[in-house]
């Protein structure tokens, strides 16, 4: 299975938080939005950071409560790695389990298209699965 694939199943909008907004701003969206990270983005488009939960966490364990009112920029991972929607899930399920990343952006002729997180790799494993299961049932009650 290809990482568009996931894409095009869960839908390619990904909630992105600029550079200067406050940690405290982006707790916020997180909890609006429901989800773990967000990419670091002035444009939605280009990628600058992505940040987590557990940024945030280990920053306020370092800092204390006065993190939450510095800038994302502050805190967030500059190092990012990303995918294209046409690579393999299987490497990236590898990826991510051995570099202990939990979200993935997904990333077409240099523009932010999608996020990826474990959770869509592991509902995918399991589709699969389901589906190589079905056939075989339907191939041994014939």
């Amino acid at each position: 299975m290809l990482i568009g694939t996931i894409l095009r199943a869960k839908g390619a909008d990904v909630t992105t938080v600029a550079p200067g907004a406050t940690v405290r701003e982006l707790l916020a969206k997180l909890a609006r939005h429901n989800i773990g990270a967000v990419v670091v983005s002035s444009d939605d488009v280009t990628i600058q950071g992505i940040v987590s939960e557990r940024d945030v966490v280990r920053r306020l364990h370092d800092r204390g409560s006065e993190v939450l009112d510095e800038p994302v920029s502050a805190i967030m991972t500059t190092e990012v790695h990303t995918v294209t929607p046409a690579e393999n899930v299987d490497s990236l399920r590898r990826i991510m389990t051995t570099q202990r990343f939990r979200h993935m952006p997904v990333v077409e002729d240099g523009r932010l298209v999608g996020i990826v997180s474990i959770g869509d790799v592991v509902k995918s494993a399991i589709e699969e699965l389901e589906t190589e299961k079905a056939s075989l049932v339907d191939y041994l009650h014939r």
